[in-house]
């Protein structure tokens, strides 16, 4: 477990094949992009030139902070080739800020492959932790990352 590491700018090394060149949106933007509501696409992030992704990554996840990136995000997507991005609702009563209860899809997903999943283990993961692997098990998704993310985040 990596509770200590800092979740508004950590990324896994289950990323490590696009940390640097930001080639895919990392799991700590996109859980602030949950917590400010903005759904940003693969094309605006890839729009962005390196700098400002990096700004992103680094940006912070206080509640002023991601109201500030909401507006930046809004505004700098203005004028982009795919159009404004779009606002969502805030993230809140998700499955993965709930330190107390696994998810259903978290348990089946650990099941499946073995891993034992305990309601201790979920409660000690900091949010950026829990939330990966929310992302990572959810129906529909790929997840060809699924059993790294268990490895580094349970291990």
């Amino acid at each position: 477990m990596t509770t200590e590491a800092p979740s508004a700018s950590h990324c896994f090394d289950f990323e490590s094949d696009f940390i640097g060149n930001w080639r895919c949106i990392p799991l700590c933007v996109r859980r602030k992009l949950d917590l400010c509501g903005i759904k940003l696409k693969l094309n605006h992030w890839l729009a962005l030139n390196q700098d400002e992704r990096q700004t992103l990554v680094d940006w912070l996840d206080t509640q002023d902070a991601l109201e500030q990136l909401g507006e930046h995000l809004l505004s700098r997507t203005e004028t982009m080739a795919d159009g404004q991005a779009k606002t969502l609702p805030i993230a809140s009563g998700e499955p993965w800020q709930n330190p107390q209860q696994i998810p259903e899809v978290l348990i089946e997903a650990a099941q499946l492959r073995g891993i034992p999943l305990q309601t201790e283990q979920w409660g000690a993961l900091n949010e950026l932790e829990r939330f990966a692997l929310c992302k990572l098990a959810r129906p529909g998704h790929d997840h060809h990352n699924l059993e790294a993310a268990f490895s580094e985040v349970l291990g």
